[in-house]
């Protein structure tokens, strides 16, 4: 099994890295045979072809599944954020402080025209499918490194649940706080993060938890040039794999179970 973190538009730099992998060839088809390959979401924003590595990932689903394996993917908060743009647009979110709406965090964020132009129904219902967390023996893989998706359950059943009727609705609110919950970060760091992380797998389920999110330059105070692989830590129950693609960092596939060099 293989694992890939926030891409971020990069198309060129991901089929690269598929390719070393050995999981598609020079143009981007699948040739992993049985192998299974999980994306943790943020495929768009900051980066020239968002929709181009969506429709790549899509793509590589039905490959795999024709050759045995199976290409899946979680939902980051990259595309709450496009979904919102696609829906609700410049709409003020109620009772806000100060001027919200998804149009603006979008363009805060790096979110491009293009992208939303290129929007399709059938993106847009596959993106909504996704879910928020997943078990894959034993490995909690989740987008963002937070506690706050047990704010819609105290399972992966009803947290996947719970989000994809959020993203089923009208409710601007309910979309707005996905986007919120889901940018938040950093619960597995400093001296508690040890203990956060056993709790969080004790109600989910797994013995290892495995993100996208937070860039791994900025947990160790380095440049994105200098990351080589994934970060280890919280006392090993704690795997980061977002190695800042969209910075300058290498775009990270990383077989699990992983072990350190």
């Amino acid at each position: 099994m293989y694992v890939v973190g926030d891409v971020h538009g990069h198309l060129a730099e991901l089929t690269r890295a598929l390719h070393v992998a050995e999981l598609c060839d020079e143009e981007g088809h699948w040739t992993g045979g049985e192998a299974e390959l999980w994306f943790l979401g943020d495929f768009v924003d900051r980066g020239p072809d968002g929709v181009g590595v969506i429709d790549l990932v899509m793509r590589l689903g039905e490959e795999a599944a024709e050759a045995g394996g199976s290409v899946s993917s979680l939902i980051g908060n990259h595309e709450v954020l496009l979904l919102g743009m696609h829906r609700f647009g410049d709409d003020q979110v109620p009772d806000s402080m100060g001027p919200r709406s998804f149009a603006r965090s979008w363009l805060l964020n790096g979110g491009l025209r293009s992208d939303q132009d290129r929007l399709t129904d059938e993106h847009v219902e596959w993106l909504t499918t996704r879910p928020v967390l997943k078990l894959r023996d034993d490995h909690l893989l989740m987008h963002s490194d937070t506690v706050a998706y047990l704010e819609w359950g105290s399972s992966i059943e009803e947290v996947n649940e719970a989000v994809r009727q959020v993203l089923k609705s009208d409710d601007l609110v309910d979309w707005w706080e996905c986007w919120r919950k889901m940018t938040t970060r950093y619960a597995f760091r400093g001296p508690q993060g040890p203990e956060i992380a056993d709790e969080l797998l004790a109600t989910l389920g797994g013995n290892t938890i495995v993100h996208g999110h937070s860039v791994i330059a900025d947990q160790l105070g380095v440049t994105p040039e200098e990351i080589d692989g994934p970060l280890v830590y919280a006392d090993d129950k704690v795997l980061a794999i977002d190695a800042g693609l969209y910075s300058g960092g290498p775009c990270l596939v990383v077989p699990l179970p992983y072990a350190e060099a």
